[in-house]
């Protein structure tokens, strides 16, 4: 982060002081934070004033933030460093994340490419082999870990050319949504030409070897980390010729802003496919014959209210899935020479699930989500059934895609209690064989997993995933994070992750909720969590909670709720309405101040889920009454928080963790800390460490645990087998 005028806030300091709570005698701190000043600063919204006396913490260059920033830190860092266990999980930590990580090969060129982390590594390294060579004659082809030297400079994306000859790959540095493309001859591992600079939220798309499609937005006045970036562009540079020269194909008119474009060439190199967004949630399509000099741009899709994505080209034919007409989605097909939604004709049509489908070796696999759990079926071309996908266990998949040539496919099986294993699929046969097992010091058979169905505040049935160690006693003492997120349509699948395995290990349980607002049960569940009834994912929420502490798997005391990003929202509305849910609250990077969110980078397209506060007076009274930051009331004893963000984080701007924190802290009543951990080089988690997650959640398992009043590990780690 970068600051420039100058502010000395008051370092606070951290006091001991043992007091006794119901059910726990336990250690708690009296803390005294740094000094936050207050400005005047008023904005009015149909007539209603409203304070920001925060609003100072938005300028992410001030030498006085900067200096708020160290204060909170060491005010945060001096607490966490009492907690008598804490080196413990950070050793139990560091333990279970050191083993080796291989991805599944894929075939680029005359080379067999993978992923691999030797296991503490801050990067995971690119190696290659010849294709028709064994596996263990591979060398190092890209090391991330090069970039620098404490793995904060991380690769963020890659297009091989058709024939492999060339590379494209993306990195960031600090964790920023900012990209520089470079590229790289194959063969010799050569860098060609200029690198492309200030790239954001593109994907890069080969058009033959002689250029790359990308998309951008001009580079914002002001702070590149928090000022405005509101109109997307899609680029194509020719290789060999500087970036100035690179040609706008796509956005960049007054008459039409799009904020998301996104453009890609089809296998056959005839055409360009072109999406156009004004928010996450629906958009255009666009289509450009590259075959053909001069051709014009055709529209297949021309709203804004619908998904729509090419899912497979042949000739003149296109594959499309959609949930135009179909919440849950389709696929059909149509003719490009006339490819509008009235000459659609339904391939695999709508079913009761949502459909994630994918093409390889001829064939379409169709990723059916029910419950949250993974299904397959496999199709041919036309639509015929070949036969449904027998899968290892119930869980989550991923990988289920090849190119049109390959026999063979690699995909992926997990859940919350199965490290991911690797599967090869013979696409003929349908059959799967292990490929890969990670050789990991945990035993998956110590521990499980149920689904269970609570019932919400207005009746609806809420899915959730329990996860906890075998013999695990329900009498209401079980220290368990209730995880969620319940947004952008996006589901929360089951999956192994290291961190919950040794929150597992020590004695925890680790629920997930599957709230509105997400995409577990199609855009009408998406829906029905977002604008006017965004209090649908907080009722949902909550209710979890509460269905957890019925069920005697834990009690307040011993209950905390996380989530991140629009999740971090989603504990800050939590914890202001429902101060009393649970005794710990983690809201990480999260959208908090809900009436200036829109203002900040490309804040602005989210609001298809959230609306903004200068849409109507109605959308402004319900933005303001759940804005965790417009709801902390004097007096009030809220849980133990802490609030964890990136100095880097262009995403969801730290501003909002830090003007929550301070706000917090100001009218936070009793001893319950209420701290901030603000990482340095790092933004909203992509491309984030080894090192910096391990850290983090070494204190976010701290925190939490001391803060259900526990002086020792529920279950000390020392005694797990390895």
């Amino acid at each position: 982060m970068r600051f420039n005028n100058i502010y000395i806030a008051a370092l606070g300091f951290v006091a001991l002081a043992a007091c006794k709570q119901e059910n726990n005698e336990e250690t708690a701190m009296a803390m005294t934070y740094p000094e936050t000043k207050k400005v005047d600063t008023t904005d009015v919204y149909f007539g209603n004033e409203v304070a920001d006396p925060y609003r100072w913490l938005e300028d992410d260059r001030s030498e006085e933030t900067g200096e708020w920033v160290k204060a909170q830190n060491k005010v945060t860092q001096d607490y966490l460093s009492q907690i008598p266990y804490r080196d413990k999980i950070n050793k139990r930590l560091t333990e279970l994340w050191n083993y080796e990580k291989i991805g599944a090969p894929f075939i680029e060129g005359d080379y067999a490419y993978y992923y691999k982390n030797d296991g503490l590594q801050n990067q995971s390294v690119l190696s290659r082999y010849e294709k028709d060579a064994d596996p263990s004659t591979a060398t190092v082809f890209l090391d991330p870990n090069s970039f620098a030297a404490d793995g904060t400079i991380s690769l963020g994306g890659m297009s091989f050319t058709e024939d492999g000859s060339k590379l494209a790959y993306a990195i960031s540095t600090g964790g920023s949504d900012w990209r520089k493309i470079i590229v790289m001859d194959a063969a010799t591992k050569e860098i060609i030409g200029d690198t492309i600079q200030d790239v954001k939220f593109s994907g890069l798309s080969w058009y033959k070897d002689e250029g790359i499609y990308y998309s951008s937005y001009d580079k914002p006045k002001g702070s590149e980390l928090s000022a405005m970036t509101d109109q997307h562009k899609l680029y194509y540079h020719k290789l060999g010729t500087p970036q100035s020269e690179d040609k706008v194909i796509f956005g960049g008119t007054p008459d039409q802003k799009y904020r998301y474009i996104g453009g890609n060439v089809t296998d056959d190199q005839k055409l360009l496919i072109i999406s156009a967004s004004t928010s996450t949630n629906g958009g255009k399509l666009f289509m450009k014959r590259l075959d053909q000099p001069n051709a014009p741009l055709v529209t297949i899709l021309d709203n804004f209210d619908t998904n729509t994505y090419v899912l497979h080209n042949d000739g003149d034919l296109l594959w499309l899935v959609t949930d135009y007409n179909a919440p849950n989605k389709r696929v059909v097909t149509t003719n490009i020479s006339n490819p509008t939604p009235d000459n659609w004709v339904d391939l695999i049509p709508e079913t009761d699930n949502v459909l994630s489908p994918s093409t390889g070796g001829g064939y379409i696999f169709a990723e059916y989500m029910v419950d949250a759990v993974s299904q397959i079926k496999q199709f041919n071309l036309d639509g015929t059934l070949v036969r449904d996908v027998e899968l290892p266990g119930v869980g989550n998949v991923g990988g289920f895609g090849a190119k049109d040539e390959d026999k063979t496919l690699y995909y992926s099986f997990t859940n919350y209690v199965t490290p991911g294993s690797t599967y090869i699929y013979n696409i003929e046969k349908g059959t799967s064989e292990l490929y890969r097992k990670p050789d990991i010091k945990f035993n998956p058979e110590e521990y499980e997993s149920k689904q269970v169905f609570y019932t919400s505040k207005d009746g609806t049935q809420i899915p959730m995933i329990i996860s906890y160690k075998k013999g695990m006693q329900q009498d209401g003492t079980n220290p368990t994070i209730l995880y969620g997120y319940g947004g952008f349509n996006i589901s929360l699948n089951p999956g192994f992750s290291v961190t919950r395995a040794a929150w597992m290990e020590m004695g925890g349980i680790y629920a997930v909720a599957n709230l509105r607002g997400g995409g577990e049960y199609g855009k009408k569940w998406h829906d029905a969590g977002t604008k006017m009834q965004k209090q649908n994912v907080f009722d949902d929420f909550i209710a979890a909670g509460e269905y957890l502490k019925t069920e005697k798997y834990t009690s307040t005391e011993k209950l905390a709720i996380q989530g991140g990003s629009n999740g971090g929202l989603l504990v800050g509305a939590t914890m202001t309405q429902r101060p009393d849910l649970a005794a710990v609250a983690i809201p990480q990077v999260g959208v908090l101040d809900m009436l200036r969110y829109n203002k900040f980078t490309a804040g602005a397209g989210w609001a298809y889920d959230y609306g903004t506060a200068e849409d109507n007076t109605e959308m402004f009274d319900y933005l303001k009454g759940y804005s965790p930051l417009h709801n902390v009331e004097e007096g009030t004893q809220y849980p133990a928080t802490l609030i964890t963000t990136g100095d880097h984080d262009d995403r969801v701007v730290p501003a909002h963790s830090f003007k929550f924190a301070a706000e917090l802290q100001a009218k936070q009543a009793g001893n319950n800390p209420t701290l901030i951990r603000i990482e340095t080089d790092a933004g909203h988690g992509a491309g984030k460490p080894t090192s910096k997650i391990i850290e983090e959640q070494t204190d976010i398992y701290g925190f939490t645990l001391y803060n259900m009043g526990y002086k020792e590990l529920p279950q000390p780690v020392d005694d797990v087998k390895m």
